[in-house]
Order: structure tokens, then C-alpha cells, then sequence
């Protein structure tokens, strides 16, 4: 992360990177399912897109549901590591909304028998790191199906974190587990393997557990879309913005910068929180192992704008250009307390 970075190039490169173009395609779902938005109550809200999974209002808790699909070339060529990793993803969006994870159904199509039990096999394996049922699901093998695989997954939280809590002011944090590595040349980064379940279990256990403290506001696992692509749908449900210093990023020693910025952690996961209470959430991740910095500031501005050393530059405009779609900016948030209401 040197002083001579060439801060336009690096942005211009993950604005067209694969996977920020795919979250935009996003747009195409929120044009129908967003369109009757204003009609609808913050309750009703909460089961909408725009956070990592719906959350219905149960009694005093809510019923969380998630989905997630796998790329298909992934699911081709590491067909174990696949089913693994699509429960591990839905258990993070769980976890970022400060719940836990109960249990799993996958579908998946395929024309290999061999190849669709290591599916199933890495599914089987996360859930039971994870402390997870395998609740079933639909199967397809015949001679000439395509590969394809996704899995749904159930959740509890009884105190929500929502991008619908986002505002001005608040502290943007990220946490992530350091105690990984890269997936050959791609930009995952695993921290799981080797890592007993009772310790995958308690590092989880530390955002439903700061939720419950009412110590954060919002949080948002950080996605195939990265740092700043994650960040985005974190600030675009309320219309806000965010300033964000590039070199207070938690890393790897020696990081790429580029890379690191494309990263899908394992274990990552982006937050929001009052000033007062960021010493409390530091040694939170700290007591678990895991490093958390604050790396920004929410604005008002509907622009994420970052810097690098005396370099500054605006990354994205929503006010200009929509990322999911999936927005709420007029979502009038006075009742809530300072201590939000969820």
C-alpha cells in the first residue's frame, strides 16, 4: 500500500470488475419488488431487499431468510469447497443482521453423481462446523443438466441490525479474521479450514451479541462485490454516503491493495455504531481473535468518497447512479431513539 498509488486507476478497475457489474444487475429485481415501497411500514421494510436477508416480524423476534446462488464455473471446478461455501455465505448474511443461523435447504442440478455428492458433502460439512440442520431440499441429476447450485438458510435475531438504521454521523467500521489465506489465485480468503467449530461458532457470536448490547447500528457481510461494493449497499438503503481512509483498512501484512479490496473473507463483515461505543465493539472482535478498525464516517451526501494518503476521490454517486436499486432515502427514521428501535 504505497504513498505512489495511482488512486483513479485502482478506483476505475473495481468499478468494472465482475463482480461489481453483477450486483448491478440487481437493478432489474428492485425496479419490481421496490416499487411499492412507499406504501409500506419499517416493519414491512425489514422483509424487503436491501438488507442481507429479509427479516420478518415474529412476536418479539424476527424470522430471518436468506437465499444464496452459486456461479456456476465455481461449483464446476470445486464442487466440495462450493457446497461449503454457500452455507458459510448465508450464514455470514445471517450473522449481519444480528441473528443466528438455524437451518438449511439446497437445490442443486447436475449431470455427475460424483461431483453432486461433493456438493452435498461440503454442505454437510459447514453445517455441522456451523451447528446447523440440513433440512433437505430439491435434487436433479440426469445426463444433460447444467451444474447449479443454491441454498436457502433460516434465522433468529431479537435485536435487528438494518441498513434501515444507517445514518449520518455514525462510525463505519470493518472486522475481519486475518487468520487465513488466499484460495489459489482467486480473491477468497479462507480463515475456516483447520479451525475447530467451537471457535468458527464463538467468532460468529460476536455481532448477534453486540446487537443485543444495542452496540451497533447496521452491519453487512463483505461480499463477492468487496470492500467498497459492500459498502455501497450498506450506505444505499437510506441514501447516505460515506468517507472512508484506505489505509485504516485491517489486512494481511504486505497486502495488495487492489486485491484486498476485491476481497470475499470467510469471516469480514462491515458495521455501523455510535463514537461512544467504538472502544466496547473493538475488544469485542479483539477477545474472539479478530481484527476490527474504523475505517470511515457516514455522510449525508449519497457519495462514498475515499482516501489514500493526501489523495481523495469519490468512488460512486447513488444520487447519480443506483448500484442494487434498492433504496429507501425518504424512510422517515425520527422515531427511532439514538439507540435504534429494533
Amino acid at each position: 500500500m504505497a504513498d505512489s498509488l495511482d488512486l483513479d486507476a485502482l478506483l476505475e478497475t473495481l468499478r468494472g470488475t465482475p463482480a461489481m457489474l453483477s450486483k448491478q444487475a440487481i437493478q432489474q429485481p428492485a425496479r419490481v419488488i421496490g416499487a411499492t415501497e412507499k406504501q409500506l411500514t419499517r416493519a414491512q421494510l425489514y422483509a424487503l431487499p436491501g438488507d442481507d436477508t429479509a427479516a420478518i416480524a415474529c412476536g418479539d423476534q424476527f424470522q430471518l431468510l436468506a437465499i444464496e446462488g452459486m456461479l456456476p464455473g465455481f461449483v464446476k471446478a470445486a464442487p466440495w469447497f462450493a457446497g461449503w461455501s454457500a452455507v458459510m455465505a448465508n450464514v455470514s448474511d445471517i450473522t449481519a443482521m444480528g441473528g443466528r443461523a438455524t437451518a438449511v435447504v439446497n437445490a442443486y442440478w447436475h449431470h455427475d453423481d460424483a461431483a453432486a455428492q461433493e456438493i452435498l458433502a461440503g454442505i454437510r460439512a459447514a453445517c455441522e462446523a456451523y451447528g446447523l440442520m440440513l433440512a433437505g431440499g430439491h435434487t436433479s441429476l440426469a445426463t444433460h443438466n447444467p451444474t447449479a447450485l443454491a441454498v436457502a438458510i433460516t434465522g433468529i435475531a431479537s435485536k435487528l441490525l438494518s441498513t434501515l438504521h444507517v445514518k449520518p454521523g455514525q462510525v463505519i467500521a470493518m472486522a475481519v479474521d486475518l487468520e487465513g489465506y488466499w484460495h489459489a489465485d482467486s480473491t477468497y480468503w479462507k480463515a475456516f479450514e483447520g479451525v475447530p467449530a467451537e471457535r468458527l461458532r464463538s467468532k460468529l457470536e460476536v455481532l448477534p451479541r453486540l446487537a443485543e448490547a444495542q452496540l451497533l447500528h447496521a452491519a453487512k457481510d463483505i461480499s463477492n462485490a468487496g470492500v467498497l461494493g459492500s459498502l455501497l449497499m450498506l450506505l444505499e438503503t437510506t441514501g447516505c454516503g460515506g468517507d472512508i481512509d484506505l489505509q485504516a483498512l485491517p489486512c494481511p501484512a504486505d497486502a495488495d491493495l487492489l486485491r484486498w479490496l476485491q476481497v470475499f473473507p470467510s469471516y469480514g463483515f462491515l458495521m455501523t455504531l455510535d463514537e461512544a461505543d467504538w472502544p466496547s465493539v473493538q475488544t469485542a472482535f479483539a477477545f474472539e481473535g479478530l481484527r476490527c478498525e474504523r475505517i470511515g464516517v457516514i455522510t449525508e451526501s449519497a457519495e462514498l468518497n475515499v482516501q489514500h494518503g493526501f489523495q481523495r476521490r469519490t468512488f460512486w454517486n447513488l444520487k447519480a447512479q443506483p448500484f442494487t436499486g434498492f433504496s429507501y432515502p425518504d424512510l422517515d427514521l425520527s422515531p427511532l431513539s439514538a439507540k435504534q428501535e429494533h
